[in-house]
């Protein structure tokens, strides 16, 4: 038997979910809480092979709840529930260790088999989960995605004309401070040059919102 934590703050979602178990012979109701910090006491207490815990909850939500049974127990298997599949909540799920994640109106068969899949040590993302992850992937890997604050602030200045010397001072930053920004910027960028970086930056949109002369 898989023993399955059920984390809803709706009553008649865990009522639902606990009745969805009871009727596989494989499966078993665990226990339930409703909301991130009463599934840290109940995993404790229940001690389940698999935790479906909702992703938006009052006190501590599903990505957090989760974060906090992985760093107590690094083999904690969670499967998320979803009404909407949300690029960045997918992507956070993913990245603090889900099992799986799956929408609220996934088919009984589809959610049992998310948990044996999760009980059995394998991932399992519903297809519209999936695309938001794709999606996702694809925002973070595009040219620009990974610079910080100052570095979109010193190319800005790049985008003016302006040199080192000029940026520093318009920072009040040492040259030697621009001139590793600049390294970077270009670095992230796969440039070359300030003028192949400027270019790329306009291209895609980093300087929509261009400094002041």
């Amino acid at each position: 038997m898989i023993k399955v934590l059920v984390v809803d703050d709706h009553t008649m979602v865990r009522a639902g979910l606990r009745a969805l178990l009871e009727a596989f012979d494989d499966l078993a109701f665990a226990g339930e809480a409703p909301d991130g910090e009463a599934a840290l006491m109940a995993f404790d207490r229940c001690k389940p092979d698999v935790v479906l815990m909702d992703v938006v909850m009052p006190r501590m939500d599903g990505v957090a709840a989760l974060k906090a049974l992985r760093a107590r127990d690094p083999n904690a298997r969670v499967v998320m529930l979803s009404s909407f599949p949300g690029e960045d909540v997918v992507q956070q799920a993913i990245a603090s260790g889900a099992m799986g994640f799956v929408l609220k109106n996934a088919t009984a068969e589809e959610l049992a088999h998310a948990i044996r899949k999760a009980y059995n040590g394998s991932r399992i993302l519903s297809p519209e989960a999936t695309d938001a992850l794709v999606h996702a992937m694809r925002r973070d890997s595009a040219p620009g995605a990974d610079l910080t604050a100052r570095e979109r602030e010193v190319l800005a200045h790049m985008a003016r004309g302006l040199n080192n010397s000029e940026i520093a001072e318009r920072l009040f930053l040492s040259v030697s401070t621009i001139k590793f920004h600049v390294s970077a910027i270009l670095s992230k960028l796969g440039v070359t040059n300030r003028v192949e970086a400027v270019a790329l930056a306009l291209q895609h949109g980093l300087l929509r919102d261009p400094l002041p002369a």
